[in-house]
């Protein structure tokens, strides 16, 4: 989707009533913090971990595998 696609479907997603649950498997991590309250990563087919997006960007797991390393870089 264009950025422009992803804003109005963000807007759209996060209008809808609360109790309203969407299961959402997107590849857009940002979009994907800014809406959810709970986040599930999959890597190879593998469960990683399920948390807040908090949980999630701070998982050594997940920066291992989609960043190669835990570690900062300059």
């Amino acid at each position: 989707m264009s950025p422009a696609e992803t804003e109005r479907l963000t807007k759209l997603i996060a209008a809808l009533p609360e109790e309203v649950t969407v299961l959402l498997v997107e590849h857009d991590l940002d979009m994907v913090f800014e809406l959810a309250d709970t986040v599930t990563v999959m890597h190879l087919g593998r469960h990683l971990t399920t948390g807040t997006p908090d949980h999630v960007r701070a998982s050594a797991e997940v920066q291992r595998a989609y960043l190669g390393t835990t570690e900062a870089t300059s």
